[in-house]
């Protein structure tokens, strides 16, 4: 089976991040990580090549930097790595990035199609569907459990309050949802394996779907403000309650 599997680079979840004079998030000091949604997608793609064979294959778009990513789901032992090399990456719209990675997918061969069903930086949650509406491929979203049946696929798939199992014929796309997988620590001699091994590395130009143009452009960004402190009503019962009901209409503005 060979499945791709689309990572992407981002800031460390747990740091603390600041924009520049630009609106864009200041990367300088900053851990770079493969993204969480990323990570699922790829344990699960190994563990489905250790039960049935064939190859894992990771496909990135990015600067030479985003490497650092490729070489974590390398380390988890994915087989091979294509990056499509993007300097100006970070300002393609969700719609560029899926043409891109629809395209360089599309000549890889892949049985199954994989990926984070959002990222952990922007979270718009498009880039994968968008993919399969490309492909002309059926859609796993959200993925929770993933299975091989002869041709087939069966994904267990979150939705609103509970869970839809789906049956899809291959070659689909899932897109996975944190608890498909739990992602394995990579051992020092995987991690130092995976240092030496590169990406093929295809410039983007190289491709038709670098001309798409942009069709959402950010306007500004901004922090959220930190969370206030809590306030303590003082007071018999009847007159805290009043005042209580009076703060949230008034100063919350929540009723």
């Amino acid at each position: 089976m060979n499945i791709v599997v689309c990572v992407k680079q981002v800031v460390d979840t747990e740091a603390v991040i600041a924009l520049d004079g630009a609106g864009e998030v200041e990367l300088m000091g900053q851990t770079m990580v493969i993204d969480p949604y990323s990570e699922f997608a790829v344990e699960r793609a190994v563990q489905l090549k250790e039960e049935l064979g064939g190859t894992v294959t990771l496909l990135t778009l990015g600067s030479q930097d985003c490497l650092a990513a490729v070489r974590h789901g390398l380390a988890m032992g994915a087989d091979a790595a294509v990056l499509i090399e993007d300097e100006q990456w970070t300002a393609r719209d969700a719609a560029q990035a899926a043409a891109l990675l629809a395209e360089a997918a599309s000549t890889m061969g892949a049985d199954l199609v994989m990926g984070g069903w959002k990222s952990g930086d922007t979270a718009a949650a498009q880039v994968m569907g968008r993919m399969a509406a490309i492909m002309r491929l059926p859609l796993a979203n959200m993925a929770t459990g993933l299975s091989v049946e002869g041709g087939t696929i069966v994904a267990e798939c979150e939705v609103d309050d509970g869970v839809e199992t789906a049956r899809l014929p291959l070659p689909a796309v899932v897109a996975a949802q944190q608890g498909l997988a739990e992602p394995r620590y990579p051992s020092v001699r995987d991690v130092m394996r995976a240092r030496r091994r590169g990406a093929e590395v295809r410039p983007v130009a190289d491709f038709a779907a670098a001309s798409k143009p942009t069709t959402v452009t950010v306007v500004s960004r901004e922090l959220k403000s930190g969370r206030c402190g809590g306030r303590i009503v003082a007071g018999e019962a009847p007159v805290a309650v009043a005042e209580t009901v009076r703060l949230l209409a008034e100063e919350a503005k929540v009723l």
